[in-house]
């Protein structure tokens, strides 16, 4: 806490605030996600899996192939840098696999089928929240 009580560090002024609403919208579209995948008939088994080299969004399973699909989600308020799966590249999505690998370890399931998805939310402030899916993105 800085001298003024007010538990921000002292310098940031507002990009405290900033990290809040990012990581509020991150949540938002996380639920969202969730959700979308729960309506189209899968399982969410983990959200937000962590380890020491990295989180894990979403992984699900697909009870009719019993695909494991690892969900990274992506969401913005606009598309002022571009779409926010344009923000999940190569070395991102390297990343992703290997983390997918890691939880494969610790949580001791069996390899199968995988997939690697990514979730696309755009919530502009006062409009409509558009979600777009892209399966097997990479």
């Amino acid at each position: 806490m800085n001298s003024s009580g007010s538990g921000r560090h002292a310098g940031l002024g507002d990009q405290t605030t900033a990290y809040q609403r990012r990581a509020a919208l991150g949540r938002f579209g996380e639920r969202l996600a969730a959700a979308h995948l729960s309506g189209h008939g899968l399982t969410v088994l983990a959200r937000n899996w962590r380890c020491p080299r990295g989180e894990l969004d979403l992984v699900a399973v697909d009870p009719g192939t019993a695909t494991l699909v690892f969900c990274e989600v992506k969401t913005r308020r606009s598309e002022r840098f571009g779409p926010p799966a344009a923000a999940v590249g190569a070395v991102k999505a390297q990343r992703i696999r290997g983390l997918a690998l890691d939880w494969l370890a610790s949580t001791g399931t069996r390899r199968g089928p995988l997939r690697f998805d990514v979730i696309s939310v755009l919530a502009p402030p006062g409009d409509t929240v558009r979600l777009e899916h892209l399966t097997s993105a990479f």
